[in-house]
């Protein structure tokens, strides 16, 4: 998120950042770059669920259209119109986040260093530049830089407009691409801002680092939306470095998927000029066989040339005086830019701090107050309960102490004038125990008498039957 926030602060201060907005789904065709299609309505017939739609913009404007396919990880086709040629410029290779993380905040395209850890999936559905690397295969546009200018040719370099493409093949299909386009078909469009053109490729089941899709058959379709309009198609094959077919659009279509239309109403195709497809086709052949392609406007450019080339010789030093003086003024702006910011950045960072540290003590002292505020009516209410406590337990005390007061005497007098009363109630008591205690005296004589009469009359007994003999029965 850290580099997120980096990378948004610098698009805001330095605008020259590439932007590929990945289209929604709720959008017509590619949203703002359908300027790029004839009649603003893009190719048909591609509709699988991993193809993507990116309008590929830079300095806040749509350069040119891509449609790109995640499962092969190159893009089908970039759609783009003719500027005008331009000097070849430092590659700066960009990736787009949203094809990997749709819920990331990035927006724009950035380098793929600079988002390493903060987007999910990097390179799940597109191709990185380690992918390449020692590969053996090179990162070949489809939308050629030199065919574009200024901020036009600085949108071309990201790997969303790239396909693996071998060192010499890669050399062959821009040259002969920059060629045709400059020299055939440019000038035989009477508008050439209705020059439409549409370079892709057909996706094959080699793979580079068993990731990314080489392409068989790369392609490029052509249409001239105006008066005496008309469309062409180009192939050249993998295996045939040299190889550049002509052929309709109509035909072209036939070897993509089914169902493929790759311009509105095919640009004219049935009733197009003649005299025009057959100049544009003998063109092709002569870039095809190597030779030059003359006009009347050339042949009149080579009448001129020692001229230019003496004009260029003497204004060479001054041109490059005047480079030298363009860098260093826009290395000086670019230092002057850098301390500004760096002085921004430690004053802000200051305040920042400054108010920060402010905010803690307001916070903390705010807190403070408002913890006594509260407590106030805490404490008051507690005395106030210590107080009432207290008085209850004077009052408990005072009466305990006149209870104990008052008992002793009250006690005594009880006791005094209960004595007669139980004396009086204790006579039958006593003189029932005394009955009972002389009544069982004199059962006990008795009993000790009899007791010993007995013991008396059973000894004479046993004596006599002991000594005195028994009679006879006669006796």
């Amino acid at each position: 998120m850290k580099t997120s926030i980096v990378f948004l602060l610098c698009i805001s201060v330095f605008p020259g950042f590439s932007q590929g907005r990945v289209v929604g789904e709720d959008e017509t065709g590619f949203a703002e770059c359908n300027v790029f299609f004839p009649g603003q309505v893009p190719p048909e017939g591609f509709t699988e669920p991993f193809h993507v739609k990116i309008c590929q913009q830079y300095n806040k404007e749509p350069r040119f259209a891509t449609l790109y396919s995640t499962k092969d990880k190159i893009p089908l086709y970039s759609a783009f119109k003719y500027t005008k040629p331009a000097q070849n410029k430092e590659e700066n290779w960009l990736v787009e986040p949203q094809i990997d993380d749709p819920e990331n905040d990035l927006h724009e395209m950035v380098h793929e260093a600079d988002i390493i850890g903060t987007v999910a999936n990097l390179g799940a559905n597109q191709a990185l530049t380690s992918d390449y690397v020692g590969s053996g295969y090179e990162r070949g546009l489809l939308n050629p830089s030199l065919l574009n200018e200024e901020d036009f040719q600085m949108a071309t370099y990201t790997l969303t407009n790239a396909v693996p493409l071998n060192p010499s093949l890669s050399k062959s299909w821009h040259r002969d691409i920059e060629r045709v386009v400059e020299q055939a078909l440019v000038p035989h469009c009477s508008k050439k801002d209705h020059l439409y053109l549409l370079a892709g490729a057909i996706p094959s089941s080699i793979r580079v680092k068993g990731k990314v899709s080489v392409p068989e058959t790369l392609w490029l379709a052509a249409c001239c939306d105006a008066p005496e309009g008309w469309s062409l198609g180009l192939v050249k094959k993998m295996n045939d470095e040299n190889s550049l077919a002509d052929l309709t659009v109509g035909e072209l279509e036939k070897q993509l998927l089914a169902g493929v239309h790759l311009f509105k109403g095919s640009c004219g195709e049935d009733n197009q000029s003649q005299e025009k497809t057959e100049a544009i086709l003998q063109a092709v052949s002569q870039i095809r066989s190597g030779e030059q392609v003359g006009t009347s406007d050339n042949q009149m450019a080579k009448d001129s040339g020692l001229v230019r080339r003496v004009a260029g010789i003497i204004a060479t030093p001054f041109i490059k005086l005047l480079e030298l003086l363009i860098y260093v003024f826009v290395e000086l702006v670019k230092f002057v830019f850098y301390f500004l910011w760096l002085v921004i950045k430690r004053v802000g960072s200051t305040v920042l701090d400054g108010v920060y540290s402010l905010w803690n003590g307001v916070v903390s002292y705010l807190k403070a107050i408002s913890m006594v505020l509260i407590s106030i009516p805490y404490d008051v209410g507690r005395v106030i309960i210590n107080i009432f406590l207290g008085f209850l337990q004077i009052v408990q005390d005072v009466a305990s102490l006149t209870y104990r007061i008052l008992r002793i005497p009250v006690g005594f007098v009880l006791h005094l004038a209960a004595f007669p009363y139980h004396s009086i109630c204790a006579i039958p008591s006593v003189l029932k125990d005394m009955a009972t205690g002389i009544g069982g005296t004199f059962s006990l004589v008795i009993d000790a008498t009899a007791t010993l009469l007995h013991g008396f009359y059973y000894l004479a007994g046993h004596i006599v039957k002991r000594f005195v003999p028994k009679g006879s029965s006669d006796d």
